[in-house]
């Protein structure tokens, strides 16, 4: 009989829970707190128009909802985004993190105007 190591077995338990986060995420009222709470900055759709503003559209789900925790607990430090992060339930992160990342991202040009992402 095959023993299975602590290793294996914590990795095992984070993709499931990670997998039932995903899953249980509302992507319908992750667009509604967007339009609220996200839309002004990070533009609709969450393709910002200005430099100034990160594009959210496309970006990984599990990116997003790290980025959003760390606002929250001010381990990632911005005074902008913390105060708006420190509203968010963790079904709000989940459900915006859905969101964004069911979104097309814009397409990014380098210093050359080739196209190099996005879609």
């Amino acid at each position: 009989m095959m023993r299975s190591s602590p290793l294996f077995i914590a990795l095992a338990v984070a993709l499931a829970w990670t997998a039932g986060s995903a899953l249980a995420a509302d992507i319908e009222a992750g667009k509604a707190k967007a339009a609220e709470v996200c839309e002004t900055c990070h533009g609709a759709g969450g393709n910002s128009t200005s430099q100034d503003f990160p594009k959210l559209g496309g970006q990984y789900p599990d990116y997003l909802a790290k980025a959003l925790r760390d606002y929250k607990s001010g381990e990632r430090k911005n005074p902008i985004m913390a105060g708006f992060a420190s509203t968010l339930s963790e079904a709000d992160i989940d459900d915006l993190s859905a969101y964004f990342s069911s979104l097309p991202g814009s397409k990014l040009t380098d210093l050359h105007g080739k196209v190099s992402g996005g879609e």
